[in-house]
């Protein structure tokens, strides 16, 4: 194993090369290199760089209300046109009925609407299928159930396009829109840290149609609406006009914001097309001095009279405008309509500050966490500790230049990621290590002591790796935003931590060993803090263990129902601002004032500094306008009871998203647990599996009851700590598992308890090892992670001493209860590479 060909060795040498040069235009002001290199850079995410996050929601039911509409004004035509007699036509929820005077026009009836009934959807499936009716005369038609389904697509995906090219019109850099889910839509503005203008313009379909003004007094015909005036300082509220659509947005073609020279206001211009263009001037040739109005989403914008016929296919739409109703109606009428409305149901605003401040505090995290875990293994493992610290260097730039090239974004909890999964791949590390030592105790001497400590190290590094990807992978695809980051991070250092330990530290090794030749050989330095050689019997113990753990557990879940858990806005939906005030903010100052301003029960609390607070509120009721503006109270009561405040954050999340996103962490959890045991039962065998799930559960209701007795808000961060917390918790169970599947093999009559305590005493020093440097690793991210991550780096740190301590005393006495009626009752033991006797004999 110690061989390696001129080629491998160019190989793993080239990728760290390649990795390092790509990862360095991330250290790099833009602009500074010369424009020939590639400069792959890592994106930054939105509370970093600060920005907004928008999810819209397409509202389905008005897709299908429409299509019923247009069915019935459709069907009502045709049967006018055939002729055919009926007394009524009726819309439903997803059906059209025609009652006809009698039962003989039925047929007469079909045929006429056998145009419409024929129509084909892009499925090639029909849009209308008959429906049974219960009168004789009564013909009733609904929509197929894969229309609605391709409706439903079609038109989030018309919206998805109509919303980009409206973000597009704004001007802002580097907007992100994709489809999320069956009905909704996700929109990322960089450097925008209020969108209300943005939502403004994505809140309105702009539908606009030009239709005919009905007489004063006709409002009784079924043919004529009333709709109220988007300007009544011209003293009407309200106006009646037909239903019939005149000209339609979509012929337009051009729409400008210009000055009126005469009128003085601002107005847009706008153009038709030719079919728009043979239209309005037919209709204005036949309608001479009669009202023609123009109407947007509902809304009569403007009612002019038609003086002339108007035959150039261009006109003016006034209103009153300012300059910026202005060029945001010519905006939406160039992007064109939206099929369906869009609501606002998840919000997350970040001011530039705020996001200055949190890279400060993920960098001064990272590079603390960094010096201390190299500080460590260079004081435990010396020249070996060397090789780790060199791997970690390349594992960094490898994780860098990957984000690069894939042009992920980096996150707050990315960077936290970037962290752990150091942390983690140290553990690597000291497994190569600690084997490698137990091998020179052996005096096997010193090539097969090295070769054996790689290649028995190998399997457990592999299967403890494996089950964190499968969460992170889980994580991923529950997760939203920045918590997907997160799990992006981790994954990555995972899977390039197997290519520097195995491979690269390997290789280091071996450069050395032929460079130096030595006869004797010593792993670490005079400073080792792990004990060596003991022989705990932590098997007198099992049951006692198992008491108190289930005590815990049982307080735990008591705690969890009463006082029970803070719920953060994620999972209870609501609305979260968080503001910096010049000086020490006065809480019953600003709780007055928003509570003047009719928002309800407000909970206000510091953190951070004396000037930091952090207010919170339920979700708005009311239409999304009545909701955005509720926000925008908000905003302007913090900024007036206290000038010179900051808004940094702005979150809401809806009632219904609060729901989803809870409901997808529990599901996160639930097959993190499922996916475990089905590993760890292939891996090894059932007992084992049994063991270390029923375990990660026990441990899981204590981290609950810590989140509960603490305090700390539940949200998908916690859920992203839960998750991280079972890794931590079924990796050392992983270690403890291969080491006694081993000596199941080395000690076949030696009784279960003595294998197991051997097992734990073998692995102890890897066990206290690892979590010192993950304790290191973490440490900073609650010292200088800022409020955003404190609680996070603090339920970790929990996890951690949780997950070291029920790997000795929960897990092994499960599978010594389990294993005493299954292992050594007359079953094959796993299969493990043999070794040679070493404390018990065979």
């Amino acid at each position: 194993m110690l061989h390696f060909s001129r080629f491998k060795t160019a190989l793993i040498l080239g990728i760290c090369l390649i990795g390092s040069l790509l990862s360095l235009p991330n250290f790099f002001a833009p602009g500074t290199l010369p424009q020939w290199l590639p400069q792959p850079r890592v994106n930054l995410g939105l509370d970093l760089q600060g920005g907004s996050y928008l999810l819209l929601e397409v509202d389905m039911s008005s897709v299908i209300r429409e299509r019923i509409a247009s069915t019935r004004a459709a069907m009502a035509e045709a049967l006018r046109k055939a002729h055919v007699p009926f007394t009524s036509i009726t819309a439903g929820k997803e059906s059209v009925a025609v009652s006809f005077a009698d039962a003989g026009q039925m047929d007469a009836g079909r045929q006429a609407l056998s145009e419409i009934l024929n129509e084909r959807l892009d499925s090639q499936s029909r849009a209308l299928v008959y429906a049974p009716s219960a009168a004789g005369s009564v013909l009733t038609v609904t929509l197929n159930p894969q229309a609605v389904t391709d409706l439903s697509t079609k038109a989030v995906e018309q919206s998805i396009s109509i919303v980009r090219r409206r973000i597009d019109e704004t001007g802002v850099n580097e907007p992100y829109v994709a489809r999320q889910g069956q009905a909704r839509a996700l929109v990322e503005l960089p450097g925008v840290s209020d969108p209300d203008r943005i939502k403004r313009l994505l809140g309105s379909t702009a539908k606009m149609t030009f239709r005919l003004v009905a007489p004063e007094g006709s409002t009784t015909s079924p043919d004529i609406e009333l709709l109220p005036m988007a300007d009544r300082s011209e003293g009407q509220d309200k106006i009646p006009v037909y239903r019939h659509v005149e000209i339609d947005g979509m012929n337009l073609t051009r729409a400008t914001a210009a000055m009126d020279q005469r009128a003085g206001g601002w107005v847009v211009d706008f153009a038709l097309d030719s079919i728009g263009t043979r239209r309005f001037a037919n209709v204005s040739t036949k309608n001479v001095g009669k009202p023609f109005a123009i109407v947007l989403d509902n809304k009569v914008i403007s009612a002019p009279v038609i003086r002339e016929p108007i035959l150039g296919g261009q006109g003016q739409i006034s209103g009153h405008f300012t300059v910026e109703e202005a060029n945001d109606l010519a905006v939406l009428l160039r992007a064109g309509a939206l099929p369906a409305p869009l609501t606002v149901v998840e919000e997350r605003s970040i001011g530039p500050s705020l996001g200055a401040d949190a890279i400060q505090a993920g960098l001064y995290s990272i590079v603390a966490g960094f010096i201390l875990v190299v500080a460590f293994m260079l004081v435990t493992y010396g020249r070996f500790g060397l090789f780790a610290t060199a791997a970690l260097l390349i594992n960094l730039a490898l994780t860098i230049s990957c984000l690069s090239m894939l042009g992920a974004s980096l996150t707050l909890p990315g960077m936290a990621g970037i962290l752990l999964a150091l942390g983690m791949a140290v553990d690597a590390n000291i497994l190569i290590n600690e084997r490698t030592r137990e091998e020179l105790a052996k005096r096997t001497g010193v090539v097969t002591s090295i070769e054996t400590g790689f290649r028995r190290a190998y399997t457990t590094i592999m299967d403890a790796n494996l089950t964190t990807l499968i969460k992170m992978l889980i994580l991923f695809v529950v997760g939203v935003g920045a918590i997907r980051g997160f799990a992006v991070t981790i994954s990555l250092g995972i899977v390039i931590s197997i290519f520097t330990a195995i491979l690269l530290v390997r290789l280091l090794t071996a450069l050395w060993f032929r460079w130096q030749r030595p006869k004797t050989l010593t792993i670490g330095t005079r400073f080792h803090f792990f004990p060596e050689h003991t022989s705990i019997p932590f098997m007198r113990a099992r049951y006692s263990g198992l008491v108190v753990s289930a005590i815990i557990s049982l307080a735990s879940i008591g705690l969890a129902i009463h006082p029970g858990l803070r719920m953060g806005v994620d999972f209870d939906g609501g609305v979260v601002i968080e503001a910096k005030t010049p000086y020490a903010a006065d809480a019953p100052a600003l709780q007055n004032a928003l509570k003047d301003a009719g928002l309800g029960p407000v909970q206000i609390q510091r953190f951070g500094g004396a000037d930091d607070v952090l207010l919170r509120f339920e979700h708005p009721h009311g239409t999304p306008e009545e909701q955005q503006v509720a926000l925008r109270t908000a905003r302007e009561a913090v900024e007036k009871s206290i000038p010179g405040t900051e808004i940094r954050r702005v979150e809401v999340v809806g009632p219904s998203v609060g729901a989803e996103l809870l409901n997808d962490g529990l599901w996160a959890l639930g097959l993190a647990a499922v996916a475990m045991f089905a590993y760890i039962t292939f891996r090894f065998e059932w007992p084992f599996a049994v063991g270390a799930i029923t375990t990660m559960f026990l441990d899981l209701t204590k981290t609950v009851g810590f989140l509960a007795l603490t305090g700390f808000e539940f949200n998908m961060t916690s859920i992203a700590a839960v998750l991280t917390i079972m890794g931590f918790s079924i990796n050392d169970k992983i270690v403890v598992y291969d080491r006694v599947r081993e000596n199941l093999v080395r000690f076949k009559k030696t009784p279960l308890r003595d294998v197991i305590d051997l097992s734990i005493n073998e692995t102890l020093s890897r066990t206290i090892g690892t979590s010192i440097a993950l304790f290191l690793a973490i440490a900073p991210l609650a010292l200088f992670g800022g409020p955003a991550l404190r609680e996070f780096a603090l339920t970790l740190l929990f996890g951690l001493v949780l997950g070291t301590s029920s790997s000795i005393f929960i897990a092994a006495p499960i599978l010594l209860n389990i294993g005493e009626h299954y292992l050594r009752r007359g079953k094959r033991a796993p299969e493990a590479v043999p070794a040679k006797e070493g404390a018990l004999k065979a």
